[in-house]
């Protein structure tokens, strides 16, 4: 007989009508079938290992796959919490390295503890794991457990990358809190000559032949892949193909307010009003300020982006990824209209934001799925000013601030500000700019009472 089906309220698909347990909220991303993989960070100190796990994590929880990095650097320190010098480091400090190892066992631990009780579907282990015997040790503790691994090993020999990582990064580190810069860059130095000694590299030709890997050589100049095994790690491997690290600035706005900003009606493709216009022409001066070079200009493909970029007389592309979130029948509405006419829609989209679906229309987890390709092209290109929609904005912002899904649609996202990002080391710097032209303001906050029907936004 044919299973009933029961079409869930507030996503608008279609569950078993029985009384299986439902899937952790979070594993609505990507559907996984596969076990929950280990990815295992490799190669020497300052090859940008951590910045990797961090931004590749950040990229996996934006889509909806719930990932966490576990740092052994962390849990060294929590171990040992005064570090005197690369002594500690020595592979003839025998106290110090069974130290070591139990850091990297207590990690392992937390790995599983989070991908078999805690819905996590990835972990990153993030440690050097230089050595065939610690990478061993991993693989034996995956295949006890039934994860699959994929490793990421950084290559980089360039001494100015180096150098320029441990001036960066490796020197605010707590290990050099109290240590000047000359003394920490000559005893992170010597940290690094510790692991060299006993450093064996991904073999993928021979003794590692087997395993799921992907070198990145010199930042990004080169990578090397083997035996990727299913859809995520062909997605991580693309991913980190498209990364780079070069400075560069991102400017995320919306248009100008537009004729239904004014009247209060959701969506549609009207065009700019008055002082839509005006914030146009401020923009366009905004833009001359910041005289920067190969400008990149992106708009969705409704009316009121693509005017406000018009006034800048610049080259712009049109993404039809950018449009603002559909409504579906509740397009062209007023909230008003939304709460007479469809009571339960507007009551449902205050409980849960993120995964609530517009009858016929979208959701914001639909428009994460719908941006991907932007961000892909974004993490490729250097300076680019985005002018898009409110749920738009906020998709994208919530990705380069690593928020969560229950954050990212009640993000500020004001009419007629600029948002200036500027990635550094393990995160995103932002800065927000007003151009001073009056607007409409349709930001909503959280709900504090769920039963209560209030506008959505």
């Amino acid at each position: 007989m044919p299973m009933e089906l029961t079409q869930s309220r507030i996503q608008k698909i279609w569950l078993p009508n029985d009384n299986r347990p439902a899937l952790p909220r979070r594993s609505c991303g990507p559907q996984l079938a596969n076990s929950p993989t280990v990815i295992v960070m490799v190669g020497l100190p300052a090859r940008g290992k951590t910045y990797i796990s961090k931004k590749l994590t950040r990229y996996l929880n934006w889509i909806g796959v719930p990932t966490k990095v576990f740092n052994v650097g962390e849990y060294r320190r929590e171990a040992v919490k005064h570090y005197s010098s690369y002594d500690f480091f020595r592979p003839d400090n025998e106290e110090a390295m069974k130290v070591r190892r139990q850091c990297a066992m207590a990690a392992l631990r937390d790995v599983k503890l989070y991908l078999t009780e805690e819905a996590g579907q990835i972990a990153v282990f993030d440690a050097t794991n230089t050595t065939r015997e610690r990478r061993g040790m991993i693989l034996n503790f995956a295949k006890e457990n039934g994860f699959k691994v994929f490793f990421i090993e950084s290559v980089c020999n360039d001494p100015n990358v180096v150098a320029t990582n441990v001036m960066e990064v490796k020197l605010s580190s707590p290990d050099y809190r109290d240590c000047n810069s000359t003394d920490a860059m000559e005893d992170f130095m010597k940290r690094i000559n510790c692991y060299q000694a006993s450093y064996q590299p991904l073999d993928p030709d021979d003794y590692d032949r087997e395993l799921s890997l992907i070198k990145v050589i010199d930042v990004g100049r080169r990578f090397l892949v083997n035996k990727v095994q299913d859809h995520i790690q062909s997605r991580i491997v693309y991913y980190l193909m498209n990364i780079h690290v070069q400075p560069r600035t991102i400017y995320l706005c919306r248009h100008g307010e537009s004729e239904f900003n004014l009247k209060g009606r959701i969506g549609g493709d009207s065009g700019l009003s008055n002082r839509g216009k005006k914030f146009a022409v401020a923009l366009n001066k905004f833009v001359e300020e910041q005289n920067l070079k190969d400008l990149k200009i992106w708009t969705s493909q409704l009316k009121r982006t693509i005017q406000t970029a018009e006034a800048l007389q610049l080259p712009y592309e049109q993404w039809k990824a950018l449009n603002e979130i559909d409504a579906g029948v509740c397009e062209e509405m007023t909230y008003e209209e939304i709460r007479e006419q469809h009571p339960e829609e507007f009551a449902l989209r205050d409980q849960d934001k993120y995964y609530y679906r517009y009858p016929s229309g979208e959701s914001y987890q639909d428009l994460v799925q719908r941006l991907e390709p932007v961000i892909m092209e974004l993490e490729r290109q250097e300076n680019v000013l985005v002018i898009c929609h409110q749920a738009v904005m906020r998709c994208l912002l919530a990705y380069f601030l690593d928020k969560s899904a229950d954050e990212m649609p009640y993000l500020k996202c004001p009419l007629h500000t600029v948002l200036k990002l500027t990635p550094v080391a393990y995160g995103c710097r932002v800065e927000s700019i007003s151009l001073n032209i009056e607007a409409v303001n349709t930001h909503r906050d959280r709900p504090e009472n769920m039963n209560n029907s209030q506008k959505p936004s």
